[in-house]
C-alpha cells in the first residue's frame, strides 16, 4: 500500500483545504472543526474546538506488564461525579497523568467487574441494612479497567500545541496516577507528529498487547481514524483497506 507506513510516519500532508467535522453526544466535546491554514509551510491546523472538560475516570492500581496498567474507576463512594458508561468504552482513548513529565496515552481494551459478595454463601438480612445500626457497612463492588499504553503527548518547541510521540513509553507510571478522558482535540494532535504529518505507529503495538481482543481492538481504532477522515486520500483508502481485511480475517476467524 503506497504511501502508508505502519509502525512509520506518513509521508504526504493533509490536502490543502482539508476540513473535518465530528459530532460527539457525551459532555466532553461538542462539534469541532480542523482547517488548515492556507500558506503555512509548516502545515500547522488553525483549530477552533468548544470543550466542556476534561472527566477523571480513575486511578492507577496496579499493572499487569510495562504497557499493560489496570486502572480503578471512580465510583460515587469517591466523588460526587462519577463517570457514565460511556465515558470508559471499549477502545476509548484516556491519558495518564506523570507529573511534570508528558502525559502517557493509552487506549482501553477490557473492563473486569468486582463483586466480593457474589456467591456469597453467608447469612444474608431479609430487607436493605440500616446504615444507622450497619454503620461499618462498606460498597467493595469495583470496575477495572485494562489500559494498554500507545505513546506520550509531548508539547511543541513554543509550549503551545501538543503532538504524538508513538511507542512504548519510557516512564513508568506510579500507583494512584490519574486517568482521565481525552478529548477529540487531543486524539487528533496524538496521531500528528512534530512536524505536523499524520502518523500511525502503534499497530503493532495494538495487536501484541491488546489481550483476547486485540484484533477486534485494532479493527475499532482504525475505523474511528477512518471516521476522523484525518489522512489524505491515498492513506485513508490504505487504512480503509487494512480495516475490511481485519473484519474479515476476524469474520473467517470465527468461522473455522
Amino acid at each position: 500500500m503506497p504511501g502508508l507506513c505502519f509502525d512509520g510516519e506518513f509521508t504526504s500532508m493533509i490536502g490543502a483545504g482539508f476540513k473535518w467535522k465530528r459530532s460527539n453526544g457525551n459532555a466532553r466535546m461538542e462539534t469541532l472543526e480542523w482547517k488548515r491554514s492556507n500558506g503555512n509551510s509548516q502545515g500547522a491546523q488553525a483549530m477552533v474546538a468548544k470543550k466542556l472538560g476534561t472527566r477523571t475516570l480513575g486511578k492507577v492500581v496496579k499493572s499487569n506488564s510495562h504497557c499493560d496498567y489496570v486502572v480503578q474507576l471512580d465510583d460515587d463512594m469517591s466523588t460526587s461525579c462519577p463517570p457514565q458508561p460511556g465515558e470508559f468504552g471499549f477502545g476509548s482513548f484516556v491519558k495518564l497523568a506523570n507529573g511534570d513529565r508528558p502525559s502517557i496515552v493509552g487506549i482501553i481494551y477490557n473492563s473486569q467487574l468486582v463483586n466480593p459478595t457474589f456467591l456469597n454463601n453467608g447469612p444474608r438480612l431479609s430487607s436493605e441494612p440500616d446504615p444507622v445500626f450497619a454503620p461499618d457497612l462498606i460498597h467493595e463492588t469495583r470496575t477495572l479497567l485494562g489500559i494498554v499504553l500507545i505513546g506520550i503527548l509531548e508539547a511543541d518547541p513554543s509550549q503551545t500545541e501538543i503532538y504524538g510521540v508513538q511507542s512504548i513509553p519510557r516512564d513508568v507510571v506510579p500507583v494512584n496516577a490519574a486517568v482521565e478522558c481525552m478529548d477529540d482535540h487531543e486524539i487528533y494532535r496524538f496521531h500528528l507528529n512534530a512536524e505536523g504529518k499524520p502518523q500511525f505507529r502503534y499497530y503493532s503495538l495494538l495487536l501484541r498487547y491488546g489481550g483476547s481482543f486485540a484484533a477486534h481492538l485494532t479493527e475499532q481504532v482504525l475505523q474511528e481514524l477512518i471516521d476522523f477522515n484525518l489522512f489524505p486520500p491515498q492513506d485513508q483508502r490504505a487504512l480503509e483497506m487494512l480495516c475490511k481485511e481485519l473484519t474479515w480475517r476476524n469474520t473467517m476467524g470465527t468461522l473455522r
